[in-house]
C-alpha cells in the first residue's frame, strides 16, 4: 500500500498524485473634516455611556435585578449513520467534521481502527456505505520515519501500524495496475481491496469475523472487502480528492486532530471552534504527476 504525498492533520499538504507505485499499497484618503467626525464619535460615546448609566441606576432604584441571557448557540451540524452501527468516537469524530466543516467540501472517511471499520460519507455527512477493515498488525498511531522505502521483509511485526490522521487522498495505481486509494504517500500507506494472494494470513475469513483482534493482519495498509472498494471508495473518490480520518487508538483524538472539538459541548456552551487554517489544501493549485513507492500490502 502507498499514498499520495500528503501531510497530516497539522501540516500543510503536499501536492497531490495520481501515482504509479512500486509495491502493492501505498493547505482611503484622508480628508481635513476627519477630526470633527473623531470629536462627534467621541461625543456618540459619550451620550451612550450617559444613558447607559442612568438606565442601570433607574433599574437598581426599583429594587429589579436584570440577568442577562446567554446567546443561544445554533443547532450543530451532525453526520447522518442511518442504521447503521458505530463507535461513539465514531460519531463524534464524523461529527465534528461535519459541523465544523473540516472536509473543506469533500467526500471523507472516518476509520475506526478499534471496531475494525470503514465508514464512507459524502460531502454533506451522509454515509454511502461502511465495511468491515483489516488494520495494521500492531497497535499504534504512527509509523517510523523512513518506513515507505524499505523492503517488505525489514518491516517488524512491531512497526505494521496504520498511522492515525488527516489525509488528503485521491485514487491511484500500483504496479500491477490495481487502482488504489493514497492516504500516505510517505509511510506507503493506502486503502484498497482485500489481499488474498497469501493463503495462510486467511484475510477473508478475518474480514467476517466479529472479533476486531481478528483484523489485525496488515502490514498498515487498510483492506476492505473487494464490493465494497468497487461500489463505495472508488466511486466516491473518481475524479475528486478527499479526506480520511484515522482514528486514534493509542493517543486522545484531540491530539490526532488538532481543531477538533465536541459537537455537543459547542450546543450547550455555545463554544465556537477554531479551525486551522493550515490544514486546508490548496485543490487549484494541486497538479497529477507521476511518481512511485513500494508500497505495504
Amino acid at each position: 500500500m502507498a499514498a499520495l504525498r500528503n501531510k497530516k492533520s497539522s501540516g500543510s499538504v503536499r501536492p497531490l498524485a495520481t501515482v504509479i507505485a512500486k509495491g502493492l499499497c501505498l493547505a482611503s484618503l484622508a480628508v481635513s473634516f476627519i477630526p470633527h467626525q473623531v470629536a462627534a464619535t467621541d461625543n456618540a460615546a459619550q451620550f451612550s455611556n450617559l444613558d447607559s448609566s442612568l438606565s442601570t441606576n433607574q433599574v437598581a432604584a426599583t429594587g429589579l435585578t436584570v440577568e442577562k441571557q446567554p446567546a443561544e448557540a445554533p443547532d450543530p451540524k451532525r453526520a447522518n449513520f442511518g442504521p447503521e452501527h458505530k463507535s461513539r468516537n465514531a460519531q463524534h469524530v464524523a461529527d465534528w467534521v461535519v459541523d465544523s466543516g473540516d472536509n473543506r467540501g469533500m467526500p471523507f472517511v472516518i476509520v475506526d481502527k478499534i471496531d475494525a471499520k470503514v465508514f464512507v460519507f459524502d460531502a454533506d455527512g451522509r454515509l454511502r456505505g461502511a465495511a468491515p477493515a483489516l488494520v495494521g498488525l500492531t497497535r499504534g498511531d504512527e509509523t517510523t520515519p523512513g518506513i515507505g522505502d524499505r523492503k517488505l521483509s525489514h518491516i517488524p511485526p512491531e512497526e505494521r501500524i496504520t498511522p492515525a490522521g488527516r489525509f488528503v487522498a485521491s485514487l491511484g495505481f500500483n504496479s500491477h495496475g490495481k487502482d488504489i486509494l493514497w492516504v500516505d504517500y510517505d509511510d506507503a500507506v493506502s486503502l484498497h481491496r482485500v489481499v488474498t494472494n497469501n493463503p495462510r494470513e486467511h484475510r477473508l475469513e478475518r474480514l467476517a469475523s466479529r472479533k476486531p483482534l481478528d483484523h489485525r493482519i496488515s502490514w498498515g495498509c487498510i483492506n476492505v472487502p473487494a464490493n465494497f472498494y468497487n461500489d463505495v471508495v472508488k466511486p466516491t473518490f473518481t475524479e475528486t480528492y478527499g479526506i480520511v480520518y484515522v482514528m486514534p487508538e493509542t493517543r486522545s483524538i484531540s491530539k490526532i486532530f488538532e481543531s477538533y472539538y465536541d459537537v455537543e459541548f459547542r450546543r450547550e456552551t455555545g463554544t465556537t471552534a477554531h479551525l486551522d487554517e493550515g490544514t486546508v489544501p490548496d485543490l487549484q493549485q494541486q497538479d497529477l504527476r507521476v511518481g512511485g513507492h513500494k508500497g505495504r500490502p
